[in-house]
């Protein structure tokens, strides 16, 4: 661990409590990122700082216009790489510069286009000590939906399911509510408000009449898209209603500046992401209940591997209670 210029505090204190910041407004910065900045002044004061809304300050600056004139010499530690462009506001880097910060400690470089480690080449240009890396694990996961989608156009997808501990989401009759507890159903309204976008199929439509919204959590609700069509008395309307191939629309979204989509069903839709190796993430929540048959409904649908090296594998990032049911984060490949 690295001291701070104060002393007081190690770069990767500083930077959890960076972290922290981002966290907290998470819901409200699409389809800026959600960035964390704490800045550490000579006598060892802190000035957290996060993104603040479309249109807003960046993290950077928000701790900057707290510390004032004694940003002077002070160490800045920001989860992602300061900006170097002019977007609705200006350069981070060169308020940097201008406050006469003497070190910057960074989370993650910003792989967007318009920045691309210019912001920390101007930094060192200008004289100032950068160190980038630190806690770079933990900030790749927190910014790993706005990562994926500067790298790749497109957003990050989160397959969210529910399903009984012997992987049935209904009964043979089609009843399914509740599989799992409130406090799961809260977890995942969290989910949404996390997202820009919530997708379902049309035959979950037609048999739950979803309304996809955030109304067990505080957050906005996300974009809500049917694969197929709804019909014109549905709950998800308004709603984009889909017919062409899902890497397209998962192009469009892109272009439109989703970051993060979550899938919630049914199990053709879940089948199809996943046959098209299209699913950056999955969500299931297990409760600890049992059907005891093979005629309840599965998660997926149609045909699956063939063999077993064929089955989809993947690596556990994630495993915690939530209520009386177990949330197991994955991601394939």
């Amino acid at each position: 661990m690295v001291p701070s210029a104060a002393g007081a505090l190690t770069d990767r204190e500083l930077m959890d409590r960076a972290l922290a910041a981002a966290a907290s407004v998470r819901t409200s910065t699409a389809p800026n990122p959600w960035v964390g900045a704490v800045l550490c002044t000579a006598d060892g004061t802190t000035h957290v700082g996060a993104t603040e809304p479309p249109g807003g300050a960046h993290a950077e600056i928000v701790a900057l216009r707290s510390a004032g004139d004694t940003a002077r010499g002070a160490t800045l530690v920001t989860t992602l790489e300061p900006c170097s462009h002019q977007g609705r506001t200006g350069p981070c880097a060169e308020a940097v510069i201008a406050a006469g910060v003497a070190r910057v400690v960074v989370g993650v470089l910003d792989p967007d286009e318009q920045v691309g480690g210019d912001g920390v080449a101007r930094l060192r240009a200008a004289g100032i000590d950068v160190d980038v890396g630190v806690a770079a694990s933990d900030v790749g996961r927190q910014l790993a939906p706005y990562l994926h989608h500067r790298r790749t156009g497109r957003p990050w997808v989160v397959l969210k399911t529910a399903a009984s501990l012997d992987g049935r989401t209904a009964a043979p009759d089609g009843s399914s509510q509740w599989i799992t507890s409130e406090e799961a159903r809260a977890d995942s309204h969290r989910i949404r408000a996390e997202s820009d976008a919530i997708l379902v199929g049309a035959a979950t439509v037609r048999a739950d009449n979803p309304s996809l919204t955030t109304r067990l959590v505080d957050g906005p609700s996300p974009r809500r898209i049917v694969l197929g069509t709804a019909r014109a008395d549905a709950a998800v309307h308004p709603c984009l209603e889909w017919q062409g191939p899902i890497g397209d629309l998962l192009d469009q979204l892109g272009d439109d500046g989703v970051l993060q989509l979550m899938v919630e069903g049914g199990a053709n839709v879940f089948a199809q992401f996943l046959a098209e190796d299209l699913v950056d993430r999955v969500v299931a929540y297990v409760a600890p209940a049992l059907f005891g048959g093979d005629d309840g409904r599965p998660l997926f649908v149609g045909k699956g591997a063939s063999t077993i090296d064929e089955i989809t594998r993947g690596r556990f990032v994630d495993v915690r209670r939530v209520g009386p049911d177990l949330r197991i984060d994955l991601e394939p490949g």
